[in-house]
């Protein structure tokens, strides 16, 4: 269809920051016009208000399956966090209850304004959460999580290498370019603590023969580094660049305690940082040298990680924190909201691969765009649109979501599914889920 967004004040997130008050053409799923448009007749017509029109945000971090935790799993360090709630809540999902926290994910990010995501999941039944999300038009990069080594993980965590790497092919012929090009799959060893060097050389080699992107942690919290130092006798990003993985296709969540020596050779390889202030700060992790890193070039974007860490999947407040945290490291500007709303979507379309596709508003790019009230009493007067967005809007205030051309929100209101069933569904699994897990 074709789709006609007027009276807009549109952050187009070009390679100039053009902010442009106006109007957005869609045709066919793709911008056709920014600013002055041809004067037809489209078959919708959205009247913005003179509200906030942006690319739909890029989240580059995020577990799908973790979304039914929340609030099972607080107050703990990354380590116990993991070994003591989350691997067991993994062990004891079951395709249900996997389908119901996508589908709930899926539902409050879009809500939110997240339009895309890279999520790695469990390590079992993927095919699951692909088939929950088809159906609500996020676009996602999804990987089946990797775990071969580690004594501390439940027996369902851990798979023979071989049988992980042919799921993994598995579930990426099935997936891999599924829903018109809006679903892709990512290789996604969880992290080094619990791959062996067998697993990721082998990744390293198959991301390489097939060019999908690999998903990963790495230096997230101290004792992690510590633990990696001591089993190899390396820095933990230095590792995975000895076992090839160092590529402009390595997507590493957290990077909170690289040295320079690792940041120099992030910057070499072009490797993409995914940064999660709100997770880092409620584990207790640390503050990530986010500033330092842009400055060296390297891709940095944002995500919320997962519910059971965070508790939101809000990219406002990704996006806010993001900034305050670097205010407090390096002083105030060292990262601006200009740079914060840059990081939650054209770096977020870079670390994808998607550049050429979505992270901002210009003829030619998928029609993935949200729309932001502007005249709410927490904005006024609102006077630099990048401040409003960063400092002062909330999700609550995402009017309009569309993805490839098509209002998944409307007026705050899902277009393709019911938000109360979905609660409904994911509280009904959660409690089942917690009693398996022991929980």
């Amino acid at each position: 269809m074709s789709l006609l967004i007027r009276n807009a004040t549109i952050l187009t997130m070009n390679d100039a920051c053009d902010i442009v008050e106006g109007d957005v053409l869609v045709r066919e799923g793709r911008i056709v016009a920014v600013g002055e448009v041809p004067d037809i007749r489209p078959e919708r017509v959205i009247d913005a208000g003179g509200g906030y029109l942006l690319p739909g945000f890029v989240q580059t971090h995020v577990h799908l399956c973790q979304t039914i935790f929340r609030g099972y799993a607080d107050d703990l360090a990354l380590l116990d966090w993991l070994r003591t709630r989350i691997w067991p809540l993994e062990a004891a999902h079951t395709p249900a209850s996997l389908a119901a926290s996508a589908r709930l994910a899926a539902t409050e990010l879009l809500l939110g304004g997240t339009t895309t995501v890279l999520t790695m999941e469990t390590v079992h039944d993927t095919d699951a959460v692909f088939e929950a999300i088809e159906p609500t038009g996020l676009r996602a990069v999804v990987g089946k999580c990797l775990m071969d080594a580690d004594d501390l993980a439940p027996s369902r965590l851990i798979e023979e290498t071989s049988r992980a790497i042919d799921e993994s092919l598995a579930i990426a012929a099935r997936w891999h370019g599924r829903a018109h090009g809006r679903l892709h799959a990512a290789f996604a060893p969880r992290f080094a603590v619990s791959c062996s060097e067998e697993l990721l050389e082998a990744v390293a080699a198959l991301s390489a023969e097939r060019g999908l992107l690999v998903h990963t942690h790495a230096s997230e919290n101290r004792d992690e580094v510590a633990l990696i130092q001591a089993r190899t006798g390396r820095a933990n990003v230095q590792y995975l660049a000895d076992m090839g993985l160092a590529t402009g296709r390595l997507c590493v969540a957290h990077c909170v305690w690289v040295t320079e020596a690792e940041q120099a050779l992030l910057a070499e390889r072009d490797v993409k940082v995914l940064h999660c202030p709100g997770s880092n700060l409620k584990l207790g992790s640390g503050l990530a040298p986010v500033a330092e890193m842009r400055a060296r070039g390297i891709s940095v974007s944002l995500g919320a990680d997962g519910a059971a860490c965070n508790n939101h999947l809000d990219m406002f407040d990704e996006m806010r924190l993001a900034a305050l945290v670097q205010s407090v490291r390096r002083g105030p500007g060292s990262l601006t909201a200009r740079d914060a709303v840059w990081m939650a979507t054209r770096e977020g379309a870079r670390a994808l691969g998607l550049s050429a596709q979505i992270g901002s508003i210009e003829p030619g790019k998928q029609a993935d765009l949200i729309v932001v009230e502007g005249d709410r009493l927490h904005q006024a007067p609102g006077g630099d649109p990048y401040a409003t967005i960063v400092y002062a809007a909330r999700s609550t205030d995402v009017r309009t979501t569309i993805v490839d051309g098509e209002v998944l929100v409307d007026e705050f209101v899902p277009t393709r599914v019911d938000p109360l069933e979905i609660a409904r569904l994911a509280r009904h699994e959660a409690v089942r889920l917690a009693a398996r897990a022991g929980i």
